[in-house]
């Protein structure tokens, strides 16, 4: 029988991509540097079970603190306390970075005309578009009608 992990699932189904493993390998090392494969699998494998550490850690700080998600801060703790200290700089450093990015991709939409407009703005052109829809449909208008900033370009 095969050893469970903490989920149930077997280790092998707890695994990280070996394509972008390898290429991030590679990219850590000089040009003229080969790595064996089988010393690619030990680096993945080695990733895995740090990853499972630090998420069991996580799990137990969240846990002492009576919280039911864990947390980034729960995350930080758990490096702390696994001697991983050093690097909570940087990695508040790369969940910083990571929150810009996923708030930047999540707070702005793109119009069909190219332009970026935030998530409000989003909305209220959509509520003006369904407000003109209902006009016509109602007999209130025979086409679609420009909008502020429509108008604005065509003259």
């Amino acid at each position: 029988m095969e050893a469970m992990d903490i989920v149930g699932r077997t280790k092998e189904d707890a695994s990280l991509p070996k394509a972008t493993m390898t290429k991030i390998i590679k990219e850590m090392l000089p040009p003229d540097v080969r790595v064996a494969r089988d010393a690619q699998d030990l680096l993945i494998e080695c990733c895995v079970e740090f990853i499972n550490l630090i998420s069991s850690e996580s799990n137990e700080v969240c846990n002492r603190e009576d919280k039911r998600t864990i947390a980034p801060e729960h995350v930080l703790k758990a490096l702390k306390v696994l001697g991983f200290g050093e690097y909570i700089e940087e990695v508040c450093a790369a969940y910083e970075q990571h929150r810009l990015e996923t708030t930047d991709t999540t707070r702005s939409v793109k119009c069909s005309n190219g332009a970026e407009m935030t998530e409000e703005e989003a909305l209220a052109e959509q509520q003006r578009m369904f407000a003109e829809a209902r006009a016509r449909m109602n007999g209130g208008g025979s086409g679609p009608k420009q909008s502020d900033s429509e108008a604005q370009a065509n003259s």
